[in-house]
């Protein structure tokens, strides 16, 4: 047919000789329109535009040898359908934007979204990001509620849940409230956000799935507990660190903190430790898709996170080059000059990153992040807030650059 356009209405329910070999989940009604382009005679797969949007299928070549139009079949489900779900969302942390993005998503699929945050409504932690946006997804439609999680039952008042997502707890007491109450109360997914931060220090890098984990940590029990439940579909998410707008914990601020007042920037050495830094949309999509096809999440563990490591250094440069500035990069000893590397700098001090194989594998999921453009955005968000007009003190900076005789701009 060349580059030919044929219009071919075609009942969904019908079956022809020509297998799919993949079929992405559209939403579409029967009988469809489909409008096929480029076909070309021989090819083992081609793009079906089905209302405009791509479907892949598989055409049998010896079909293509017949004098008539090519017969296929779509096999495609009816629209995704759309969950109740409930959200227990921390206050604090950096994980409480994972809950907003997320509510953003489903509430764009169609699914209702009721959010829980620990605490009060009134309380100053709902005064800072992105407490303080949660109006933005009650104009979308949540229901935004705060409390004790452990007072679940009486929370919801007798909704009923499709999914439940614990952001929250990280030990079994915390949630073994929220897990026993969703059991009881017939909810058919149960998904927890655990931590990359679980994995045993380990030569082999990345983290993939099914890596050594710490017995004694507290995410570790909750995953346990959850398995043992048996929920209709349950999963496990092991996010690491995070940008995105609405973010209450310092990661790309804290490099653009020294950067825009001239300072150099203090990186224990040597810089070129591996990291991860994902944006928040795309630990958002990976939950979405698993809340849109639980068969296949169920049962299984996911590294929440990008699919590319940066080092230390190389994250500074990237901010710096998103605010257009010059950068000077310090590297120091924390031993040898005698501070906390966990509170001189925001990351672990060693090779820290994982792996999204098993989203990638199975839920076909596919990363966004793209820091040189992601740090663009955060840099104008950044600005636009006044942080890079706000006092600031720097102790511990200044503790590290004394004791290497590195002056500091005043």
């Amino acid at each position: 047919m060349g580059s030919s356009s044929v219009l071919a209405s075609h009942p969904l329910t019908t079956s022809c000789f020509l297998p799919c070999s993949k079929v992405s989940s559209l939403p579409l009604t029967s009988p469809c329109f489909a409008s096929i382009s480029s076909f070309p005679a021989a090819s083992s797969s081609n793009v079906l535009l089905l209302s405009g949007r791509p479907l892949l299928f598989t055409i049998n070549p010896i079909a293509t040898r017949r004098p008539r139009l090519p017969c296929f079949s779509v096999f495609a489900s009816s629209d995704k359908q759309k969950k109740k779900v409930l959200i227990v969302n921390t206050n604090s942390g950096g994980h409480a934007v994972i809950g907003f993005y997320l509510s953003k998503d489903l509430l764009s699929s169609g699914h209702s979204v009721t959010i829980l945050t620990v605490g009060g409504e009134q309380s100053d932690k709902m005064k800072k990001p992105p407490f303080n946006r949660f109006s933005e997804l009650v104009d979308l439609g949540a229901q935004t509620i705060w409390g004790d999680p452990s007072n679940l039952g009486k929370l919801v008042d007798g909704a009923a849940f499709d999914v439940v997502l614990d952001n929250n707890g990280k030990d079994l007491d915390s949630v073994k409230p929220v897990a026993d109450w969703a059991k009881g109360a017939g909810v058919k997914q149960f998904l927890f956000i655990s931590s990359a931060g679980i994995y045993k220090t380990s030569d082999e890098v990345p983290h993939v799935e099914g890596d050594l984990v710490k017995s004694d940590a507290g995410h570790v029990a909750v995953e346990k507990y959850i398995e043992e439940l048996s929920f209709s579909s349950w999963a496990v998410f092991r996010p690491q660190y995070m940008i995105g707008s609405g973010n209450n914990k310092d990661c790309e601020e804290w490099f653009f903190d020294r950067i825009v007042r001239d300072r150099p920037v203090p990186i224990p050495s040597p810089g070129i430790q591996l990291t991860n830094i994902s944006h928040v949309r795309d630990l958002s999509s990976m939950l979405t898709l698993a809340v849109e096809d639980p068969d296949a999440a169920n049962g299984n563990i996911f590294n929440c996170v990008c699919d590319r490591a940066v080092t230390f250094d190389g994250l500074a440069k990237l901010c710096a080059q998103a605010a257009g500035r010059n950068i000077k990069i310090i590297h120091y000893d924390p031993k040898a000059v005698g501070v906390d590397s966990k509170k001189a700098f925001p990351f672990r001090n060693m090779h820290f990153y994982a792996e999204p194989r098993a989203a990638k594998e199975i839920l076909d999921w596919e990363s966004s992040t793209n820091l040189s453009e992601d740090l663009k955005e955060r840099f104008e968000e950044y600005v636009s807030i006044g942080r890079d007009k706000k006092d600031m003190q720097f102790e511990i900076d200044d503790k590290i650059l004394e004791s290497l005789k590195e002056a500091v701009a005043v």
